[in-house]
């Protein structure tokens, strides 16, 4: 298979000595392009490593084809080396399974069809696009003659595909979307919340104006647009909503939720409270998945974002042809927030993890941000404001978890030419997850143009933010939550051959990212180019401290805002 695969010549193969960081790396390409990467391994453990890349790209919609070789029958069971149980290794976290047999030439004519059907099966099945596993019984001799693969029956005339097949798509009935069309006229106070996934952003933010409601954006959703009037784009809603009085003069009638759900809780609250009081949720839910942890949503609506968007201007007439007042209420909250932000970030030297987040989201040079859960996916959602031409923002955010960070951002990297840089933010942990990725083979082998920004705060920061960090004695706190490492991300990277570059204060930051993204831009298509790393050095208990601070200084702009009003 591996012969067969670089001997095509079509594809761009890149070889990973860590199944696991191959995962994260065909998800990243995936995540990038919408279209499936293949990942292969051998049999036994190898198999097991792809499995929280797999679980990722079920959870987070993401198209992966994993093939794994595996030992014909008549080695099962007897204790052949390299063997384990491969079949349904993935469990229900594939769109399908194929046990494709041992290859024989009865079955020669097959073949195509069944590739195409993987495809198929990644891409339009009725469950949504994910990930599928092919197991592939191979029996020696793995190689045809003088060391080549065996030759593939001919396709389709005019490289047509074996099959065409289209896609599930669920369509609401005329009649729900009649319902909806008035609902969405008759609410004056509307918002809409966008996150990753919400659909053709130029299509949110133009319902949005024509509608007269803000949108609250998610900097995953690609509406956290600077945007003229009417439109009013929303990016400090987590601080805004903090503030008591704010929520008390902003409860809406409708709430439309596109996409995925934002990492703040604070929203998450706003969401229950607002639903306790009356406000009808309406949530897209075009893969069935059921994307309403607090069960909030009086509609879930079984269609793409788009076909919903499509009701709300033909719904809303020529409502909009300025800011309406309640849309102007918000305006005004987000320009004082950010004003505050700016000037409380932008003072002294002190380097905060809030301002490397802000920083990199405005960086003219930065196509697409890949961006760690925990704290880092936090800090640009709460802290990166609305500019002219936002980068894309991907995270894995489908379970959530640190793992396979650096390793997704290479493959973001390698599917994402010309498009300006690939930056990935991630904390230190997440780094020391992920050191593979890092590791390269010997022989020359295109390096992805990616920095690699590693927020260096000793330990977990998320922790530092929740009831254990002060109900529990330092010790134990650190030993169980913060969980320092020994090793000094900066040396470790320059042990893997990485340039790496460190920055304790603001200024020294933008310094050094900046250094950072002209050697990247610089070394695109050099094969002898590697990795580089900014380390960011920040202190977890000060880190606390600035978000409060921070969203004191919201909370007392926006009161400030009102009274002026």
């Amino acid at each position: 298979m591996a012969v067969a695969l670089v001997a095509d010549g079509r594809l761009d193969v890149r070889v990973r000595l860590d199944e696991r960081s191959a995962g994260y790396m065909a998800l990243g390409a995936g995540l990038a392009t919408g279209v499936p990467a293949v990942v292969l391994t051998t049999s036994g453990t190898a198999a097991a490593e792809l499995h929280p890349a797999v679980v990722e790209a079920d959870l987070a919609r993401v198209l992966l084809i994993v093939c794994t070789a595996d030992r014909p029958p008549e080695l099962q069971s007897v204790g052949a080396p390299q063997t384990i149980a491969q079949r349904a290794l993935y469990g229900a976290s594939v769109r399908w399974s194929l046990e494709a047999g041992v290859p024989e030439e009865a079955v020669r004519a097959t073949w195509r069809s069944l590739g195409s059907r993987v495809v198929a099966e990644a891409a339009a099945g009725p469950s949504g696009p994910g990930p599928v596993h092919v197991n592939l019984a191979l029996r020696e001799p793995l190689l045809g003659p003088a060391g080549s693969s065996v030759e593939l029956p001919p396709g389709r005339a005019h490289d047509r595909p074996w099959h065409r097949v289209t896609p599930s798509r669920r369509v609401p009935p005329a009649r729900l979307l009649d319902d909806l069309g008035h609902l969405l006229t008759s609410a004056r106070r509307g918002v809409i919340v966008a996150g990753a996934r919400c659909g053709d952003p130029d299509a949110v933010l133009a319902a949005a104006a024509r509608l007269g409601w803000p949108v609250l954006a998610d900097p995953r959703s690609g509406c956290r647009r600077s945007a003229p009037p009417p439109t009013v784009v929303v990016a400090a809603a987590d601080a805004l909503l903090r503030d008591d009085a704010f929520r008390a003069a902003h409860r809406p009638e409708v709430v439309l939720r596109l996409g995925e759900p934002a990492a703040s809780k604070v929203l998450a609250g706003w969401f229950a409270d607002t639903a306790a009081g009356g406000t009808v949720h309406i949530v897209t839910d075009p893969d069935w998945t059921w994307r309403d942890p607090g069960r909030e949503a009086a509609f879930h609506v079984a269609c793409d974002p788009d076909e919903l968007l499509a009701v709300a201007p033909s719904a809303a007439g020529a409502r909009a042809t300025a800011v309406s007042d309640w849309a102007r209420s918000w305006a005004s909250g987000e320009d004082a927030a950010q004003q505050a932000i700016d000037a409380l970030l932008a003072g002294g030297e002190e380097l905060t993890e809030p301002f490397v987040a802000r920083h990199v989201a405005q960086c003219k040079g930065v196509g697409t941000i890949v961006v760690a859960s925990s704290m880092p996916v936090r800090d640009l959602e709460w802290f990166a404001k609305p500019v002219d031409r936002p980068p894309r923002v991907l995270s894995n955010r489908g379970a959530n978890g640190i793992d396979g960070v650096a390793s997704t951002c290479l493959g973001v990297a390698a599917a994402s030419a010309d498009t300006g840089a690939t930056v990935g933010i991630l904390g230190d942990l997440a780094f020391l997850h992920d050191l593979s990725a890092f590791v390269r083979p010997d022989a020359a082998e295109e390096w992805p143009p990616c920095v690699f920004v590693v927020v260096d705060n000793h330990g977990g920061g998320i922790f530092s933010f929740l009831p254990q960090a002060s109900q529990l004695e330092e010790a134990r706190f650190e030993r169980l939550f913060g969980t320092p490492q020994g090793p000094d991300v900066a040396s470790v990277a320059r042990g893997l051959g990485a340039k790496v570059m460190e920055a304790g204060t603001r200024m020294g930051f933008e310094e050094m990212f900046a250094r950072a993204l002209s050697l990247v831009s610089g070394a695109r298509g050099d094969g002898e180019s590697g990795p580089v790393v900014v380390v960011a050095r920040t202190d977890r208990d000060r880190n606390v401290q600035v978000h409060d601070e921070l969203n004191a200084a919201v909370r007392a702009a926006a009161l400030a805002a009102r009274s002026g009003d």
